[in-house]
């Protein structure tokens, strides 16, 4: 009766939201560069995220998203489940966020940056049975009541180093300026990893493109964040022309998955390394990235729990294992233009798999492919349709520890039949209002949690995104 009641009060939340946003798309306001065509810049120019209104566009700067999604996940096949499988029956779930964005620039090249944000997740099956999870907007600390927290507080500084003049244009977080190509830019505060590395133009916002985490940026990395997926941390970037180089020192949380930070900075961190090329084929742009990660936190080993539940007779549990301990890990992404507004991509990562998930999501090899379109083509220049293919891997330990009852933070079915997770996601976004876009998307889950006993698992989602 409780998720009956849970599903009739979806589509009444989203109609909520679809009114309002309908009222603040004819607000009068100023022209944002997202109502017109996306330049052919790179992420690293262009923010991760579509552009923000400019309120005294040379001081100050002010923007608000606003983005639901609903999902509904049929019934699938399920001989015996667990306390964190995915629920066989058939359920739905929601999210819905908003963000507002606030922007300083004291003096030029220094940009400081606030972000509150409030979201209400309703998440399927707690959040649990997946690889990677069908909705990149849920969050581990979601619940039943709308929560407001902060999301960002960070300063940036661009230190121009010569080169080529570059026109940065007004977007989310980030004010419009001319710099160089070759500069140094240092962030410090508050933020998410992902603000600066694995930049991608076509898979890495869930509120405009794909949703499934997995195709957030790369499925093993295990980046440090807390529970909503942010961290205080520095990071150094230097561009020099078609090169750039990112480094970066952030905070974990102070136990796995958790939503406190651990401030003890030189004992407990997640360092990340990217080295990024731009390159161009046949006019074609395109950026080839290597990515590498090392975390070191209080973590429990897989073997470790399996041979304690030998001695034991029980479980395998990592709880009673955690130690300091290192994760290593790395990606290599390409992203190519193939004209007529397309963009293909393509991600592959693996992490040592020996330690628990402590941050991101229970993957530890990842192979990723995919492609947009943009709506030229067909007349529609605000649309885009995509489509990726995700295969997600467990390391040998870690699939031992499933396959003898232990239980991930997201997966753990009782025992397991191992199988890779894949994922094929498609979705189509059409902007309907100034301001305003309406998302249908589509993910078939093949061997949800590594599991070939239990599925596939289908999911039907709509989202609204609005922005002003």
């Amino acid at each position: 009766m409780k998720q009956r009641r849970r599903l009739l009060q979806t589509p009444r939340l989203l109609l909520g939201i679809a009114a309002l946003a309908a009222t603040l798309a004819f607000t009068p306001r100023a022209v944002r560069a997202g109502d017109l065509p996306a330049p052919p810049a790179t992420p690293a120019e262009t923010g991760p995220a579509r552009p923000a209104t400019a309120w005294l566009p040379d001081r100050l700067l002010l923007g608000f998203q606003g983005t639901a999604v609903g999902q509904w996940k049929p019934s699938l096949h399920s001989p015996y489940l667990a306390a964190n499988s995915l629920r066989p029956e058939a359920e739905g779930g929601y999210t819905i966020s908003g963000t507002l964005y606030l922007g300083a620039r004291p003096w030029q090249y220094t940009e400081i940056f606030v972000n509150p944000e409030a979201i209400h997740v309703d998440n399927l099956s707690g959040l649990h049975g997946l690889g990677g999870p069908s909705n990149g907007e849920a969050q581990k600390s979601g619940g039943g009541t709308a929560t407001l927290y902060l999301a960002r507080a960070f300063v940036r500084q661009t230190i121009p180093l010569g080169g080529e003049a570059l026109a940065l244009e007004t977007a989310t977080n980030q004010f419009a300026q001319v710099t160089r190509r070759r500069r140094l830019v240092i962030t410090a505060g508050s933020l998410s990893i992902l603000d600066v590395f694995d930049g991608n133009n076509v898979t890495h916002d869930p509120r405009t493109q794909f949703l499934n985490w997995a195709l957030l940026t790369h499925g093993a990395f295990d980046f440090a964040a807390d529970a909503r997926g942010y961290t205080w941390g520095l990071a150094v970037e230097c561009y020099l022309d078609a090169w750039a180089i990112r480094a970066g020192r952030f905070l974990g949380p102070k136990n796995s998955n958790g939503l406190a930070l651990d401030f003890h900075v030189f004992t407990h961190y997640g360092d990340n390394l990217e080295i990024e090329h731009a390159h161009s084929i046949h006019g074609w742009p395109g950026r080839v990235r290597l990515l590498g990660f090392r975390n070191h936190e209080r973590m429990g080993a897989f073997a470790d729990a399996v041979s304690a539940a030998l001695a034991s007779g029980g479980t395998p549990a990592l709880d009673g294992v955690r130690r300091d301990q290192s994760k290593l890990g790395f990606g290599v992404a390409v992203d190519q233009s193939l004209g007529l507004d397309a963009t293909a991509f393509l991600r592959g990562s693996w992490n040592d798999g020996r330690t628990e998930t402590y941050s991101f999501t229970e993957i530890d090899r990842s192979l990723a492919v995919g492609a947009s379109l943009r709506g030229p083509l067909w007349r529609r220049p605000g649309d885009t349709v995509g489509a990726a293919w995700v295969m997600d891997g467990l390391s040998g330990s870690h699939r031992d520890y499933l396959a003898k009852g232990g239980l991930g933070f997201f997966i753990g079915d009782g025992q397991l039949d191992y199988r890779p997770e894949q994922i094929v996601e498609v979705y189509y976004s059409a902007v309907t209002f100034r301001g305003l876009w309406l998302t249908a998307d589509y993910q078939h889950v093949t061997n949800p949690a590594y599991n070939a006993d239990r599925g596939p698992a289908n999911f039907l989602g709509a989202r609204l995104h609005v922005e002003l």
